[in-house]
């Protein structure tokens, strides 16, 4: 039986403070929003969207039985910039198997960001 999804489409990150998680964004994927509004910003990376949700009045505590790893071409590059950028570490980079490689990080909002070197893995054409 064929799969009827299409695939992943969307990330989203809840943060308290939507401007400054847009410019921090902004900076750590180096891509500007194509939806910018007071109730949402999206960021079209690569194909996949990152979506920043305003947090309600009382902050949710944040999952951490979900990650989301980016694609990178140089993890240990990407996991130095953003620490650099103002992400806290949370798990350093590790070769886990046959070259790949994640990592992850914490936003200044308390999401976790992950990264994934994977050379074996390629996203499908649409």
């Amino acid at each position: 039986m064929p799969s009827t999804f299409l695939g992943l489409r969307t990330t989203i990150y809840k943060v308290s403070d939507l401007t400054a998680s847009r410019q921090w964004y902004t900076k750590a994927f180096g891509i500007e929003p194509y939806f910018d509004e007071p109730f949402y910003v999206g960021f079209n990376i690569a194909g996949y969207e990152l979506g920043l949700l305003p947090e309600a009045d009382s902050p949710e505590a944040k999952g951490k039985n979900v990650l989301t790893y980016w694609g990178v071409q140089d993890i240990t590059v990407e996991y130095e910039r953003l620490l650099s950028l103002g992400a806290q570490p949370n798990e350093l980079p590790e070769d886990v198997g046959e070259g790949v490689m994640v990592a992850t990080v914490i936003d200044p909002w308390d999401n976790i960001i992950g990264l994934i070197y994977n050379p074996y893995f390629k996203a499908a054409e649409m």
